[in-house]
């Protein structure tokens, strides 16, 4: 389903002059898997998607996803919704599950209007020229060096498996010697981000961590969630680069 709503905004400034309508429009599609969607559901979702353009009037575009679990064991989470907005540069995601689509969108919408809040206030606070602090972690992990391998044995270790080169965006998957174990490896070219920038990019895409290259450091990194508003950051090294008190 492909619906298009048009939100009528209100622009002008506190100097008297009368404000403005402006026309939004933002895409919402709504798709199945494994499942058929219903028209009292799409009905819903269009109700519903009233949250979003009230928080993010510039979103252009809302995928919403619907999946039914066939396992009776996972009956509980048997309906899963996975929603996707795209305001500008800025995607949001968020997703639940319930044992009825209905409450597992609603579960998801209160998600995703949280995450839209936290970004729109995070936008003022960047227009005054500062950010809110955020405690981490921070912590410098060496890594062991590997052990030296015995004349004559074989090299079946998930390093030798995913030693080929790789260019940007390719990706490979290899099988780990004769064991069952298949890896797959790709490349993703990223710019070097702050600490902050890295826990940001986190929170819009609703993960418990986020890879990255600090670009106060070099080193690749990863913030991750803790508890509360705890976050820890890992960064990697090797011993050779360690300084050395």
């Amino acid at each position: 389903m492909k619906l298009t709503r048009t939100v009528m905004m209100l622009f002008g400034t506190h100097s008297g002059k009368p404000l403005e309508l402006e026309e939004v429009n933002m895409e919402i599609v709504v798709t199945g898997r494994h499942t058929q969607i219903k028209q009292r559901f799409r009905d819903v979702v269009e109700t519903k998607m009233n949250r979003v353009t009230a928080i993010a009037p510039d979103a252009q575009r809302a995928q919403i996803v619907l999946t039914h679990e066939g396992n009776p064991r996972q009956a509980d989470t048997a309906k899963r919704v996975e929603i996707t907005v795209i305001a500008g540069r800025t995607v949001v995601r968020a997703e639940a599950s319930s044992t009825d689509e209905f409450s597992a969108l609603d579960m998801a919408l209160d998600k995703l209007t949280l995450r839209l809040r936290r970004t729109r206030d995070r936008r003022k606070d960047h227009r005054r020229g500062y950010a809110n602090p955020v405690p981490v972690d921070l912590g410098v992990i060496a890594p062991e060096p590997e052990p030296e391998e015995l004349e004559g044995e074989p090299n079946n270790s998930p390093q030798a498996a995913v030693a080929s080169d790789l260019g940007p965006g390719e990706s490979v998957e290899v099988q780990v010697g004769d064991t069952p174990i298949v890896i797959r490896r790709k490349l993703h070219i990223a710019e070097p981000m702050s600490i902050d920038e890295a826990l940001y990019e986190m929170e819009l895409i609703g993960h418990d961590f986020f890879l990255f290259v600090n670009k106060e450091t070099g080193r690749p990194s990863v913030v991750y969630h803790r508890h509360g508003w705890s976050y820890g950051v890992f960064e990697i090294d090797t011993p050779e680069n360690v300084k050395k008190d």
